[in-house]
């Protein structure tokens, strides 16, 4: 099955790619390897979600942006190789902005993870992976994730 006929299947459709808020490119193609430069849970609908997890923030809820957030990522690869031309994901890395006690950020990075999986398939979609506590994050989103992919020359 392609990517577009399990969005479609899925019943998700592919935001349009984020714009950068700064100095920087959205993704950068180095030989096989795409690197996507972090983005965060925001919709053309809607900002994203703000806060700190564990505090005006619940896991299920940054969970879910964190999926977001992997919709984000795979507009990002569709706009620079289209999506067909992904090998593989090789590794994603996922910031959560947590109180200091908060400690099940892999959890939330789980649902960035399945929007991947679900999305590539399991050959495609399977990744390496860090999930990682941070004090803050760019607009004071609760969640951030970079990803590289294999992609066919």
């Amino acid at each position: 099955m392609s990517v577009r006929e399990r969005l479609s299947a899925l019943g998700i459709e592919i935001p349009p790619p984020a714009e950068p808020k700064g100095a920087y490119f959205p993704s950068r193609l180095v030989g096989d390897q795409l690197w996507i430069s972090g983005t965060t849970s925001r919709r053309p609908t809607e900002p994203g979600a703000f806060g700190t997890v564990g505090e005006d923030v619940t896991p299920e809820q940054a969970q879910k942006h964190a999926g977001y957030a992997a919709l984000n990522l795979i507009a990002a690869v569709d706009a620079a190789v289209g999506l067909e031309a992904v090998r593989g994901l090789v590794h994603l890395r996922g910031y959560v902005r947590a109180s200091p006690h908060f400690d099940s950020h892999p959890a939330v990075i789980d649902g960035a993870s399945r929007m991947l999986m679900d999305v590539f398939g399991e050959q495609r979609g399977a990744h390496a992976r860090t999930a990682v506590g941070v004090a803050s994050l760019p607009g004071g989103a609760c969640v951030e994730l970079e990803l590289v992919a294999s992609v066919r020359p």
